[in-house]
């Protein structure tokens, strides 16, 4: 990857920040974008540069199209274009059961979601048609396919994000473009630090490896859609999850 340029959404921790520092130290020029933790954020860049890699921190929210696009451009200012964008920023949601919720809590996960991928998607591809190639990745879950209590929001988010990828796929690959999803299934970090741990060990214990994943994991597998040992696969759906979805 050496010489490529990098966003990646959503990065300043768990599996974006392990996909940054891996696609560094592969040798691409790396965006570690954030919502708000800036000092996370930095310590990623900080981590990246101590290895010999290139980074850098850029605040935006990935649903807002303004300051995508100011992201973008300050990206293309400093390192000359864009070459991958991968969709990584988490989306917030309610966990209730259908009965309990609302229409409100129901649809702001998907209009998120989409509204992220849309607009992230949007402000990278000019630069991409224009040099004739281009890696978008998608980070989904494997809750779009499968169903579990309370999680109907965010499946329901997922499964419309695969969606989104397929038109993606379909459309832009006359350009050189390539879209895919990488599906994790139950990962060790921030956002599932409130499980309690028996419950990811029987979890671990239902898979097939024996554990559930790390955001390493996840990282080697975007790695490979962004990088041309992918370059005949787009519009695919790659499970990283232990075999769970089996």
């Amino acid at each position: 990857m050496k010489g490529k340029v990098a966003i990646i959404t959503g990065s300043s921790r768990g599996i974006g920040a392990a996909t940054a520092k891996l696609l560094a130290g592969r040798g691409a020029k790396v965006i570690v974008n954030y919502a708000s933790n800036a000092s996370a954020a930095e310590n990623v860049v900080a981590s990246i540069r101590e290895n010999g890699g290139e980074a850098a921190a850029l605040q935006a929210d990935a649903r807002n199209a303004e300051q995508m696009n100011g992201l973008v451009s300050e990206t293309a200012s400093r390192f000359g274009t864009v070459d991958i964008l991968v969709h990584n920023a988490g989306m917030n949601f309610v966990q209730k059961s259908f009965e309990d919720m609302s229409w409100e809590e129901f649809i702001q996960k998907t209009n998120d979601e989409l509204q992220a991928a849309f607009v992230s998607t949007k402000a990278v591809l000019p630069f991409m048609k224009k040099q004739k190639s281009g890696k978008l990745v998608y980070v989904s879950s494997g809750l779009g396919n499968h169903a579990a209590p309370l999680f109907i929001s965010h499946g329901t988010s997922k499964g419309a994000l695969n969606s989104f990828v397929r038109y993606i796929a379909q459309e832009f690959g006359g350009a050189g473009i390539t879209a895919n999803i990488v599906s994790p299934g139950m990962v060790d970090t921030d956002a599932t630090a409130s499980i309690p741990e028996a419950f990811k060990q029987q979890q671990a214990g239902r898979l097939p490896l024996g554990r559930i994943g790390q955001p390493a994991d996840i990282a080697r597998a975007i790695a490979f859609y962004a990088s041309e040992d992918s370059s005949y696969l787009t519009g695919t759906y790659l499970p990283v999850s232990g075999g769970g979805e089996m």
